[in-house]
């Protein structure tokens, strides 16, 4: 028998009327907002533009799949700025036990679980590698130096513009921050969530003349390798490339 893991999942992780879960919140445990890795080189990013361009009804018209791609390099300015759409933080509001660090994409319960990685192929003035974004500081950290254009490709099912894209954005969920709160059903929520990043990327790439593809078919052991993630705490859920669109005549 063919086994149903989708049926399965949705089952088990439904909302019942008068049968919700019921369990405190460990404050004192509760996990960190933030990853970082210690040691590694920072790049600290220009400041994003929060005010001006393209009418936000003209970039939903133009936005689609770009899967063609030029050579060219993306600016420094450029990458901060969709790193900034993304996941940036707007403000901070205080709570019963803690601050929370409200971004520019909704998450369930503020918990944010989402972790972005890039991998940049062509960008001004940093150099090819794995990096990671630290999303506190609007900073960026060199996690790997180095080409790994074919091991992007090939754990996005050996997609080409995986290896052709100036960067290609990797995130990946901590699933505890957001099943500390909501049990199974965190995992709906960690989906929602990346679905809601990775749509402001779509758009600020587009108001940035940029064109951007999104992946889900990803063979997930092979990226979580290259990052050195278990895939049980941490795993990638989603990926998306961007880089400048060649015109297709």
């Amino acid at each position: 028998m063919t086994s149903r893991y989708g049926e399965d999942f949705l089952r088990n992780s439904k909302y019942v009327r008068g049968k919700l879960p019921q369990h405190g919140l460990d404050w004192d445990n509760m996990p960190t907002q933030y990853k970082t890795y210690d040691g590694s080189e920072r790049t600290v990013l220009p400041e994003p533009a929060v005010q001006g361009g393209p009418d936000i009804w003209a970039v939903i018209w133009k936005r689609h799949s770009v899967r063609a791609y030029t050579n060219d390099a993306m600016s420094l300015q450029d990458l901060s700025q969709i790193l900034w759409a993304t996941q940036g933080v707007r403000e901070t509001v205080s709570g019963a036990f803690c601050d929370f660090k409200l971004r520019t994409a909704p998450s369930a319960g503020a918990l944010y679980p989402i972790e972005t990685y890039l991998y940049v192929n062509r960008v001004d003035g940093l150099k090819k590698g794995l990096y990671h974004y630290v999303i506190g500081n609007h900073e960026l950290e060199l996690v790997k130096e180095g080409d790994f254009s074919g091991e992007v490709k090939g754990g996005a099912l050996d997609q080409q513009i995986a290896g052709d894209a100036a960067v290609v954005f990797i995130w990946t969920a901590i699933i505890e921050r957001s099943s500390w709160k909501y049990l199974q059903r965190a995992y709906r929520y960690i989906f929602l969530d990346a679905g809601h990043i990775a749509q402001n990327l779509a758009l600020a790439v587009e108001a940035l003349d940029y064109g951007s593809c999104q992946i889900g078919a990803i063979y997930d052991d092979e990226i979580n390798s290259l990052l050195d993630l278990d895939g049980i705490h941490e795993s990638v859920v989603y990926m998306s490339t961007v880089a400048r669109p060649r015109r297709i005549r």
